[in-house]
């Protein structure tokens, strides 16, 4: 199937819904043209940053560090266990 769009003036061009939904596409995404040979390829552009990255130290440190944390989930495993 193929599928078309208008450039602005401006050089924006609205992706058609069906080509947004396929690529996981929304709002605010940012998008990458990768030229391969004769033809372009438009892809999601993945950040290679941990997602996790951003809720990182968001709770603070923990007052025992590493260690009293393994502690602690090794503490709570064995009492699950016990159950």
């Amino acid at each position: 199937m193929k599928y078309s769009s208008t450039i602005s003036s401006k050089g924006q061009v609205t992706v058609p819904q069906e080509i947004r939904h396929r690529l996981g596409l929304s709002a605010g995404d940012r998008v990458e043209f990768v030229v391969e040979g004769e033809r372009t390829v438009i892809r999601p552009s993945r950040s290679t940053a941990s997602p996790f990255d951003k809720y990182r130290a968001v709770l603070g440190t923990f007052p025992g560090g590493k260690q009293e944390i393994n502690a602690w989930v090794e503490e709570m495993r064995s009492e699950r266990g016990r159950k």
